[in-house]
Order: structure tokens, then sequence, then C-alpha cells
């Protein structure tokens, strides 16, 4: 048998459709598609997905990673290695806050210890402009809601805070918005910036917009006692700093040294954890001044109201230890109140006893004759025939009042204030007329007149005298008798001091001497002294300076003081008027000390311009040195000495 299998017989199937015309027949072979399978349409197969090769991506997104971690590094070693400093900086400038930790200024007192200026507690309002940014606050009108806020508290335009909180300098970080303001002030806004803070912490629509206000400690200046000495004194300017008197000539030792304190913030609140840092205030020393504070009281009283009553222009009065050359009082009036300068008269706002320069008249004959005197020229005693007129140079002289020939001593030619009589005794200083005048510009020169007093204050005019080559004609013999050349009040005071002193010229102070923070207390130095005249020629000009009191005929007869010996001299010239360079009105004066025969007190008054009643100086300034010196004599407890007055002859016969 064969292994074969037997023939299979074919079964016969239904028939094929016939092929459509033109259609190609598929042959049979390798990779042919199957047949479609009896019974309905295969469903089409999906060609499988070939993936490409991985690498090529791996690669550039290692490359990229690689490209930005190498910026990172890049960007971090610029900001930790090369810019560190400033990035810390800037870092430091965001977060930490510096103040200014004003000192104290000093006070200064009488020379009692009785306080004249003082400080008192106050804020400088500030802010830092970057917090108002609208970056900061998320906000663009911050400035603006800042400002409405502020400006009844501090009294100001709005429009003005504005443009402080929102500066040209974008990078600005610190104005003032209000100086000195009173603990009141900064509590109200504090309060406010407080509420908004915690509003702000539970309410995410407000904006704490005064969280970038601050408030530096300052001191606002205080005097207690109003205009009292206010031109002495001086004030403070907007800056704290000393703006005239002594506020501005002793403004560093008064001022102190500011301190600083630094410390962290967020939010315009400090931050206790981060730490500060802070440079403590050095606080002014106090100033003694030598001025009593009583009789600076009775002298600008006495003044203020002789100005009044004659309507002048102006005056002062000065009263000086005749031995130690102390000021214990230099008025003047009109005055201001240094705590309220919106209303303070520009003019009045000096030290007009100490700035105003002005013929000095007949008070200034008393060196002419101190130049007789010590010249041995003459004695109280020599007679001096003065007539009417008397012709000199391209000039006809004459008295104060019309007369007959007076037949007069050295002694009555000052004690009826003689300008003819002057003119003559002056003369013999030497053998001519330039001699002369060179002899008596000496002696002006020693008694101070020409330059400045020692004092150092600001505004101090030297007033002016010119060297006798240049005296016109008739400053040749105007000069003698207070005319031609200027002087201030301090000068004039100074004179009589230096006959008072024996004629030894003592320079004025104002300054008994500085008190540190240590609580040591420094005087100040010693004046300088220089010897004008002699004691005995000093001794015999106070003798005859008593004679113009003391008389009958002389000119000061109102300012007799009862039970003191009171020597003096009184003044009327022609006043030169600042405005227009001509003589107009009269400079009224009256100068003197007491005890004459033991000297204290020195006194000069002076009155510029008095357009009411009497303009001589023996009438409207002979009173206020009475008033002034009895008040200074029982307030410094100077008894009278009891002696007889040496009574010199005025006149003499023929």
């Amino acid at each position: 048998m064969s292994d074969r299998e037997p023939p299979r017989r074919r079964v016969p199937g239904p028939a094929k459709p016939p092929r459509p015309r033109g259609a190609v027949r598929r042959q049979a072979g390798p990779g042919a598609r199957p047949g479609r399978r009896p019974g309905g349409a295969r469903p089409p197969v999906t060609p499988p997905l070939r993936l490409g090769s991985p690498r090529p991506r791996l690669r550039l997104v290692s490359l990229a990673l690689t490209l930005v971690l190498l910026a990172f590094v890049v960007r971090l070693l610029q900001v930790q290695a090369v810019d560190a400093s400033a990035y810390t900086a800037r870092a430091e400038q965001n977060r930490y806050v510096v103040h200014t930790l004003a000192a104290e200024r000093g006070e200064i007192t009488d020379r009692n210890g009785v306080a004249l200026a003082v400080s008192e507690d106050a804020y400088d309002i500030t802010a830092d402009p970057t917090m108002f940014s609208a970056k900061q606050l998320k906000i663009g009108d911050g400035p603006e809601q800042a400002a409405a806020l502020l400006a009844p508290i501090l009294r100001q335009d709005q429009a003005a805070l504005v443009k402080k909180l929102r500066p040209e300098n974008r990078n600005s970080r610190y104005t003032r918005l209000a100086a000195r303001q009173t603990p009141q002030v900064w509590q109200q806004i504090k309060d406010l910036k407080t509420a908004l803070a915690k509003k702000a912490e539970t309410d995410r629509t407000t904006v704490n917009v005064l969280s970038g206000v601050f408030a530096d400690p300052s001191s606002q200046r205080v005097y207690p006692n109003g205009e009292l000495a206010a031109g002495i004194l001086g004030w403070v300017n907007a800056d704290g700093q000393g703006g005239g008197g002594i506020e501005q000539k002793l403004n560093k030792q008064l001022a102190g040294k500011d301190g600083k304190v630094r410390y962290a913030q967020a939010g315009g609140r400090e931050v206790p954890t981060a730490g500060s840092t802070e440079t403590p205030a050095v606080p002014g020393a106090d100033v003694e001044l030598t001025i009593d504070r009583d009789i600076q009281w009775a002298a600008q009283n006495a003044i203020s109201e002789q100005v009044k009553q004659s309507k002048a222009d102006r005056g002062y009065v000065i009263v000086q230890d005749t031995r130690t050359g102390q000021i214990l009082a230099m008025a003047n009036s009109p005055g201001f109140d240094p705590n309220d300068l919106a209303k303070a008269d520009g003019d009045a706002m000096g030290n007009a006893a100490l700035q105003d320069a002005y013929e000095p008249g007949s008070t200034a004959k008393v060196m002419s004759m101190a130049a007789v005197l010590e010249k041995n020229v003459a004695t109280p005693l020599t007679h001096v025939v003065v007539p009417n007129r008397l012709h000199r140079g391209d000039r006809l002289f004459q008295d104060d009042i019309d007369h007959a020939t007076w037949y007069l001593t050295l002694n009555g030619v000052l004690a009826k204030s003689s300008n003819i009589g002057t003119i003559l005794a002056t003369g013999e200083l030497g053998k001519t007329q330039p001699e002369a005048n060179k002899v008596l510009y000496s002696y002006l020169r020693k008694f101070g007149i020409g330059g400045y007093t020692g004092l150092g204050f600001p505004g101090e005019t030297p007033g002016i005298l010119a060297p006798p080559q240049k005296w016109s004609t008739s400053q040749q013999y105007t000069i003698p008798f207070g005319q031609g050349f200027s002087i201030n009040a301090m000068q004039a005071a100074s004179v009589y001091s230096t006959i008072a002193n024996g004629g030894v010229r003592v320079e004025p102070t104002l300054v008994r001497g500085t008190k540190g923070a240590d609580g040591r207390f420094t005087p100040a130095p010693k004046p300088k002294q220089t010897r004008v005249v002699s004691a005995r020629t000093a001794k015999t000009l106070a003798q005859m300076l008593e004679s113009v009191v003391d008389d009958e005929q002389g000119t000061g007869v109102k300012a007799r003081i009862p039970g003191y010996r009171v020597a003096g001299k009184t003044g009327t010239a022609n006043r030169v008027d600042p405005a227009t360079g001509r003589y107009r009105g009269y400079t009224s004066s009256f100068a003197g000390f007491a005890p004459a025969d033991k000297p204290r007190i020195t006194v000069y008054c002076a009155i510029q311009n008095a357009t009411s009643g009497s303009y001589f100086g023996g009438q409207i300034c002979g009173p206020i040195y009475k008033q002034v010196m009895e008040f200074a004599l029982k307030t410094l407890q100077i008894p009278p000495t009891g002696a007889k007055a040496a009574n010199l002859p005025v006149e003499y016969k023929p």
C-alpha cells in the first residue's frame, strides 16, 4: 500500500460572480494579501508604529538643561561673588532706616541762672518717598491720600505735601514734611498710622498710606520771657541753627552734636528682633550771660515807654559793671518776640545798640576833655572865654543856645556843654591844628572809637572814624564836640566805664561762662584791659561830670538821684537819616556812672529821632538814666558813699 493519502473529492461550491471587464487578476504569490473570507469584507489592518531612536532627544534635553543651569550658576556667581557688596548694600538700604537723633540745645540763662532760652521736646515729621510708590502701595494715588490725611494735622498745603512725597528723584528716601512739631502733633499722626495698619491686616482693601511717615526727635526753642533781651539772645531758624544774637554767636557750643539710630523696618514698622545700632547725641552746653534779668527788664521797660512817648524811631539802654566790663543789661526798642518770628518786624530783629552807627554829640566831649587834662593843656579851673559865635575854617560855630559871652572854667565848658569852649580847649593840644587833630585822634582810638568793642557780636558795627589827615576843614572842629564821626551805643557806654574804672578800659563782655554736659562750669576768658588815661585824670573827669548833674547850670539836672553822687553827660546831635544820608532829626543821649566817687555802674541811653515833645538829651534821656540807675543800685545793693561832692566852679568873674 502506498503511504500517500487517497485523493479528496472536490465538492462543487457556489459559482463565482463574473469578474468585471478590465479588472486585473491578482496573482497569488509570496506576500500576497489573503483572500477575503467568505461571508463578508475583512477589517483594515493598521501598519505597525515604528519608534525613532531616543538618543537625539535625550541629548537635546540635556543640552537645554545644562544651559539653564549654567545661566543660574553664572547669575549666582555674579550675585554672591562679583556684585555681592552692591546687593548687600541695596538690601540693607531697603531694609534698614537711619534716623538722626537731634542733640538737645543748651540753655541760655542770666547771671543768676534764670532761664532766658530753653528747649522743649519736639519732632521733625519725615517720610520715605519710595514707600509711597505705586509698586510699594499697590495703588497709584498713595501720596495724594497721605497728603489729604496729613495736611490738616500739619497745617500745610496738601499740594505741597504731595510734591514732597512724590519727589523728582525717585530714589530719594528722605524728606522732611514739617520741622519741630509738638508731641501732640506726632501722637495724632502715630495714632492714625496705627489704626490704618490694624485695619489693613483684616481688610485687604485698606492700604496703610502712612506707613512711610516717621518722626525724628527734635526740640523747639522757647523764650520764657518773650521780648525780654531778644536783641541779645537772637533766635533759632527753621534748620535749628542760631539766626542772630548769642544763638548765632555761640551756635556751635549751644547746638551740641547730633546722634544717629539705625534699625530694621518692614511695612513702616520697626523689626525688634533684627537689632539696631545707636550713636547717642551729645547735648549742647548751657551758656550763662552777664546780664541780670531784673535790670534788663527795668531798662527795656524804661526805653520802650520813652520811645513811645517821644514817637521816636528807636532807642537803646546799656547798663555795665564799671569794674569788670560785664554788661548787666542791653535793651532795645522796638524789639521782637523770638517765639513768634512771623509777626516780627525785620528792622527790629537785630541788636540796634550794636548795629546802629550814629554821631554821638556832646557825650563825646568827655574824651576831648580827657585828652586836654592828660596832656596837661588845662585844668578844671582854667578860664575859657566863650563868645557867641566862633569862626573856624569855612564855618561859623555856635552853641545850642544863643548867649552873650560866657566866662567859663574848663569844668564849666563841660557842665554847660559848650561846643565853642570845647573847640578852643582842644585847639591847644598841638602847636598847629593838624598836630592837635593827631593827638585827639589817638585818644579817641584808645577809648575804642573806630574799632569793634570786643564782643564779637553778629552784625556789630565798628562805627566810622577817619584818620586825621583825611578830616575835612569842618571835621577838625566838629569832631571835638561829637559830630563828624560815628559810634555804636556800646562804644559810648564803654567810654564812661573807662573813666569810672580809673582810666582803664575793660573790653565789654556778655558771657560769664559755659556749662558742659558733664556739669562742669568753664568761665569765659578774661577780657582785655588797656590803660587809656591816668587814674588822676579819670578822677578829675568824674568830678567834672558831677557838675553836669549837680550844678544848677548843668544840662543833666534831671538825672539826679537823691543820696548818691552822680556823674553824667548829656548829648544832642544832628542825626544822619540812614535813608537819605542827610541830616534829619536828632540823636538824644545821656551817659554817666554812680556813685561818682566810687563808681560801680555805668548807664547809657540814646533815642533816635524823637518827634514829639523835647529832643534834648538831658530832657528825655536824663530821666531814663535816673530810673534805670536807681533800680540797678537797689538790685545790686550798692549803698551811697556818703562823701561830699567836689562842687567845682562853672564860671569865673573876668
